[in-house]
């Protein structure tokens, strides 16, 4: 059996609209960042008096490192924040990308940080380099706040150490998110002592106001966006499990209905953070697709069954309330700059690129969508693809294995043969990141600029 939900008016009303690009705020975003970091240069420039011993050089460079791993430290847990800003506009997947980088400069400048700030500290009391361990203990155990710091500097840590992809592979999704938030601890333990002990801060009233300020206003964000936004979100529409329709072997559609669900303000090509509370499933949260356009009354995710929280799905009763955080994402008709689009979706990538295939404004030739999978078995949601097609007058291809298990051919003179003005098209793309990088190439072997290739990936 499959669902289906093609046709509704407002995914009609999407197609009609006229095509207006929208800039991603990334780079003066960076911009921003850049300017931040060169304040907090010039507050350790502007407090740091002439230096002319040994014992001056390493304290200093303490000083400058754990200022940058403090600033640094509040634009990770920003980049935690789910701002929609950052979200819906630059991109979770760009934005999962930065926090990932920011943590790394971040531990690297908290190990430099402690062990240029302890040494300087061993020396100013006569001591050695291989006193510096015997220093740390007696500095935790004088210093004010630096009990706090130890603690949030060991919580870094361990989530550096389990966010490195080896060891993150072999965790369940669920235990490396929960392990994840502890972030947020850690920023709050660390904060105080660089109030109490920095140099910086107890000479100059103004950037005490801007450390605090800077803090504050991550804090109030992550509360807004992370707490209250989602229980509004909640209380406000009330979603529920409808359905749970098997669309082919091992995929399964979830059909949701709740309140006014058009005013949550979700777009195709964008997903929901979403929590079941059904038995086994309530601490577990995990990040789906739309795979059809937002009704009022109805949403659907189409999820294949490849881990415990997936194969779950399958089990669910109707009227199993439903908790969700988003939309997110930025894979959406705002990055169309073209008048032709070719869509491309692998395996169960197809999810955001059905929605898109529905509502992306188009005349008739305009829409192109390439699906690619192992079997014609494996093609969900075929039917309903096929019906938007014949009423939209999109071109709909699929690429599956041979008979004898051979992979079709997705390279630049092939889609150059299907698809002879593709140069000329906005592409968008969904699938597993070897499927996706092997496509990519394709697509700039055929002369897709870049700029005009849109990608979204869900591995955070």
């Amino acid at each position: 059996m499959t669902t289906t939900l093609a046709g509704g008016r407002a995914a009609r009303r999407q197609t009609m609209r006229r095509i207006r690009p929208r800039r991603s705020p990334a780079v003066p975003l960076l911009l921003a960042v850049g300017a931040g970091a060169v304040a907090v240069l010039w507050l350790w420039w502007n407090n740091t008096p002439s230096i002319s011993d040994t014992t001056g050089r390493i304290i200093a460079a303490g000083r400058i490192t754990g200022l940058l791993a403090g600033y640094l430290m509040a634009l990770v847990v920003l980049q935690m924040a789910r701002v929609p800003a950052l979200e819906r506009r630059v991109g979770s997947d760009r934005v999962a990308r930065w926090h990932a980088m920011s943590g790394r400069y971040t531990v690297s400048l908290v190990i430099a940080h402690v062990f240029l700030i302890m040494w300087g500290y061993a020396l100013q009391a006569g001591k050695t380099l291989g006193d510096i361990v015997q220093q740390t203990i007696t500095s935790v155990d004088q210093l004010p706040d630096m009990g706090k710091a130890a603690i949030g500097t060991g919580l870094l840590f361990v989530i550096a150490f389990l966010s490195i992809g080896p060891v993150r592979r072999r965790l369940p999704y669920d235990s490396w998110y929960h392990v994840h938030l502890l972030t947020y601890a850690a920023m709050y333990l660390t904060f105080w002592h660089q109030i109490t002990t920095g140099n910086e801060f107890a000479v100059e009233p103004s950037a005490k106001t801007f450390w605090y300020g800077l803090y504050g206003a991550v804090t109030a964000l992550v509360l807004w966006y992370r707490v209250l936004t989602p229980i509004r979100l909640n209380l406000r529409h009330r979603m529920r499990v409808e359905a749970v329709i098997e669309e082919t072997p091992g995929i399964v559609s979830v059909l949701i209905g709740g309140r006014k669900l058009h005013r949550i303000g979700a777009e195709a090509g964008q997903f929901f953070r979403w929590r079941f509370l059904a038995p086994g499933m309530r601490f577990s949260s995990h990040p789906y697709s739309l795979s059809a356009a937002p009704r009022p009354d109805m949403l659907r995710i189409t999820v294949k069954a490849i881990g415990d929280h997936t194969s779950r799905l399958r089990e669910l009763e109707p009227g199993t309330r439903v908790w969700a955080e988003g939309p997110y994402g930025a894979l959406t008709a705002q990055r169309r700059s073209r008048g032709k689009v070719l869509l491309v979706a692998g395996g169960v990538g197809i999810t955001p690129m059905r929605a898109l295939f529905e509502t992306l404004p188009g005349a008739s030739g305009d829409i192109t969508l390439l699906y690619r999978a192992n079997t014609t078995h494996d093609l969900a949601l075929w039917n309903e693809l096929a019906k938007i097609a014949d009423e939209r007058g999109a071109r709909l291809m699929y690429a599956v294995n041979s008979p004898d298990g051979e992979r079709p051919d997705i390279s630049a003179d092939s889609l150059r043969r299907k698809i002879p003005d593709i140069d000329d098209h906005d592409v968008f793309m969904c699938g597993p990141p070897g499927f996706a990088q092997s496509v990519y190439d394709a697509l700039r072997g055929a002369g897709v600029p870049a700029r005009r290739i849109h990608h979204e990936s869900f591995e955070m």
